[in-house]
């Protein structure tokens, strides 16, 4: 497994964090550098942010954590397929009472 972290750009000058406004893709998506992927808030303008490779996306930080400038807020696994993201098991059937 190949993993690249994705990190909080520079964001201008005097800025050094951010909040995580939303996740634009959800832990598990296969993504690829033409995607946003989360959008942070400063106090002066929101920022989307795009991975530099393709790949499954593993978040590391959720929405509404302040974020440094550099700091990683998930990780990209290039050797990740589309449509290769785990799918949840189907949940039990219940028996109906006899």
């Amino acid at each position: 497994m190949s993993m690249i972290p994705v990190n909080v750009p520079t964001l201008g000058e005097s800025i050094s964090e951010a909040t995580i406004a939303r996740w634009i893709k959800s832990d598990g998506d296969y993504v690829t550098p033409n995607d946003a992927i989360a959008e942070l808030e400063t106090d002066k303008a929101n920022v989307e942010i795009v991975p530099s490779a393709p790949g499954v996306l593993k978040t590391t930080k959720k929405k509404g954590d302040t974020v440094a400038v550099g700091e990683a807020i998930a990780q990209i696994d290039t050797a990740g397929k589309p449509g290769a993201a785990a799918t949840p098991a189907a949940a039990p059937t219940e028996k109906a009472p006899a």
